[in-house]
């Protein structure tokens, strides 16, 4: 790889414009203590002591974004509702723009409640609707989306899918066709309701488990052979232009055209690998941005993605700490 000037590279995310389109939602965590059981039934109470609300879902991947410096947009539809209007003030608390976020009368907030006691997670309380949009939600988003990249004429557009209903066939249709009308990168992140909805992206980005379960594969792939046969199953069914397949501890495989291989993890302290793979596809869509380099994409998303893992809960990505990482292990 030839030489980089990270400092210049790490300076141009910046003067990117990047649109977060999918489901975002709010996390809530509920921390306390436990020393009995319920008397009304053999569970345990949970004496509560903090609780805390945070962003999460595609906001994820825009808090990473924000984090080195990139001008971000969320687009999304939540409900008109009391953890719609806390999501929407920590987006703004953290600089990212929130004004064509939809708000809809028939549909809830999505809020993930986590319960919490000595660091174990003791159960999960869901509110949410995961089904599509209706017409005049899809309406109102794609609007607000043709009226941004006329006004902001953003870089790069990336879908972060978590099949909750926002990523509907016309919103993913539209939008696509819209940004190969205006030259905008697209980036994904897909679950399997939407796999095969993403044709003609810039970048795929899914894990090998939901590759291997997308194509129904069972047996192990590991080597460069395998992987590579991979996309080209991939790209007959996509179209796309890059394969960034997430390894776990094993690294990250990319292929663009001819240009392919694996790149292997660096030696960490794994803590937790929640909210790893949104900073992967938030570093790999900044960086292919600014440089047009697939390999040195992966290089750096590889890398993010391992600092992350080393910190407790979902984290965004930290720049001065990625910027003296990549100048370390990439020369």
């Amino acid at each position: 790889m030839p030489s980089v000037d990270f400092d210049n590279l790490f300076k141009q995310f910046a003067q990117i414009k990047v649109a977060v389109i999918g489901d975002v939602m709010l996390d809530t965590y509920w921390w306390g203590n436990v020393d009995r059981i319920s008397p009304e039934a053999p569970v345990p109470v949970v004496a509560v002591s903090k609780k805390e609300k945070r962003i999460g879902g595609a906001g994820n991947v825009a808090l990473n974004l924000k984090s080195l410096g990139a001008v971000v947009t969320v687009l999304s539809v939540i409900g008109d509702d009391d953890s719609g209007k806390q999501l929407i003030t920590l987006l703004q608390q953290n600089d990212i723009d929130t004004s064509c976020i939809i708000k809809s009368n028939t549909r809830p907030t999505t809020n993930k409640t986590r319960i919490i006691s000595r660091n174990q997670q003791m159960m999960r309380l869901d509110e949410e609707l995961d089904t599509d949009l209706q017409k005049d939600e899809e309406n109102l988003l794609l609007n607000a989306f043709k009226k941004y990249i006329l006004t902001e004429k953003p870089a790069v557009v990336i879908f972060e899918d978590y099949n909750k209903g926002v990523l509907t066939d016309n919103i993913i249709n539209a939008v696509i066709d819209l940004c190969k009308q205006h030259n905008i990168i697209t980036t994904v992140d897909p679950k399997r309701k939407n796999f095969f909805a993403y044709k003609g992206v810039d970048i795929f980005k899914p894990n090998l488990k939901e590759v291997k379960e997308a194509l129904n594969i069972i047996t192990d792939i590991t080597n460069l052979t395998a992987l590579k046969e991979l996309h080209i199953s991939l790209q007959k069914k996509l179209s796309h232009h890059i394969s960034l397949i997430t390894l776990s501890e094993k690294g990250i495989f990319f292929q663009q055209n001819n240009e392919t291989d694996i790149i292997a993890t660096h030696i960490r302290a794994i803590a937790d690998v929640s909210g790893a793979g949104d900073t992967v596809i938030a570093v790999a869509s900044l960086v292919y941005a600014a440089t047009r380099q697939v390999r040195l994409t992966a290089e750096i998303a590889n890398i993010a993605g391992g600092l992350v893992c080393e910190q407790v809960g979902t984290v965004a990505i930290d720049r001065d700490e990625l910027l003296n990482e990549c100048k370390r292990l990439l020369f």
